[in-house]
């Protein structure tokens, strides 16, 4: 069994009692008064620290309670905490001036800085203003949002200048990390884009058949899934769970390189930043998205087909042929033209809350939460502005 540095030291303090020795890791305090010409003496010993005192600070006023005039000696003083400090210093107040108190230079260094600390004004204590405290909060919050718009413009706008660079001269593209960061952020995020698409499907599937059979439409379930999962589901379901993952890897990869210094030393080797870390994720996301959202509308379907079989008994060939009559593909299209914003959308926060972590940890892991929370957000707000132009087209 392995024995801690604790239960080591409880061995040794246990040895030493029962052999009568002396505890040489804590000596209790003491005081004695001793005679000499100058007069009577208090002469200290032992450590007076906070656990050694053992009430030697009551004896000691007491002592210089019965001789006023009594002197102090500390030379034979062992260790010594602001606590025992304290303590003397207390005991000799008023009767004895404290630089007439013999002591070795450590000890008399930090009577000195106790006795400072007690004759130190104590802080006012802050003034409570509720109301204005909220007031200045909202005002730094506001603030924030104006100084953090204007760095997702210039951000914005660096990154559209670097990708008319590459379109002007498409050699400039780092093929290798774009495939690569296509392949992490597209067919790694296949598996949990299809089972947790079929799983919506399916549950919109329930829903479809517990309400519908109350008013005998069992049929138009095919057509709830197929407008769900076709126009909102498929896109918004990838998105999010993209958000999750690539918003946040984008953050997290990147913030750790500007910890590193590793981005400040492809500038001075000469290579933009944008060009070589921020553009191959963004279009590696672009491009891997629409794939995506294929995958997740078929897993849609296929999960509320599944469910319409087992609880409406309509069978797949019902189910696709009244999908491709009444829902059609144009549903189809709506959903994806929604996929190139989103991933613009998504990359450029993850990219560029990267860019923007400081030098220590704390600010990494606030980059990557704002990362995930402003790109759910962002991906909320925009399938709303999408719906209300829909609307408007009547599409």
């Amino acid at each position: 069994m392995a024995v801690t540095g604790w239960d080591a030291r409880l061995a040794l303090l246990w040895l030493r009692r029962t052999r009568g020795t002396p505890d040489l890791m804590e000596e209790p305090a003491s005081l004695t008064i001793e005679r000499r010409d100058a007069g009577s003496v208090a002469v200290l010993g032992g450590d007076w620290t906070s656990v050694s005192l053992r009430g030697a600070e009551e004896r000691l006023q007491e002592a210089f309670h019965d001789e006023p005039r009594l002197g102090l000696d500390i030379h034979n003083i062992g260790r010594c905490d602001t606590a025992g400090a304290y303590a003397i210093l207390e005991a000799a107040r008023d009767r004895l001036p404290r630089d007439q108190i013999a002591a070795r230079p450590e000890i008399a260094r930090l009577l000195e800085l106790v006795q400072r600390a007690k004759e130190a004004e104590p802080s006012p204590m802050p003034v409570r203003r509720p109301f204005y405290e909220m007031l200045t909060r909202l005002g730094r919050g506001v603030i924030d949002v104006g100084f953090d718009f204007l760095d997702t413009m210039a951000f914005n706008g660096r990154l559209i200048v670097v990708t008319g660079r590459v379109i002007i001269n498409p050699r400039r593209i780092r093929w290798a990390a774009l495939f690569s960061q296509a392949e992490r952020a597209g067919l790694d995020a296949l598996p949990i884009v299809a089972v947790t698409t079929f799983f919506i499907g399916a549950v919109v599937g329930l829903i479809g058949a517990n309400q519908l059979t109350r008013f005998g439409a069992q049929v138009f379930a095919v057509e709830l899934i197929g407008i769900s999962v076709l126009r909102e589901f498929g896109i918004l379901i990838t998105a999010v769970l993209l958000a999750g993952r690539s918003a946040s890897s984008f953050a997290a990869e990147l913030g750790a390189m500007k910890m590193n210094e590793e981005i400040d030393a492809m500038r001075v080797l000469g290579v933009d930043p944008f060009e070589a870390l921020v553009l191959p994720r963004f279009l590696a996301l672009l491009f891997t998205i629409p794939i995506l959202t294929f995958v997740a509308v078929i897993a849609g379907l296929a999960g509320g087909m599944i469910i319409t079989w087992w609880a409406l008994n309509l069978s797949p060939t019902f189910f696709i042929q009244r999908l491709s009559e009444s829902v059609g593909v144009k549903q189809f299209w709506i959903g994806m033209s929604k996929a190139p914003v989103l991933a613009i959308v998504i990359a450029a926060i993850g990219c560029r809350q990267g860019m923007e972590v400081g030098g220590d940890v704390e600010s990494l892991g606030r980059r990557v939460t704002a990362a995930v929370v402003h790109a759910i957000f962002s991906i909320i707000l925009l399938d709303a502005v999408f719906a209300l132009i829909f609307m408007e087209l009547n599409i």
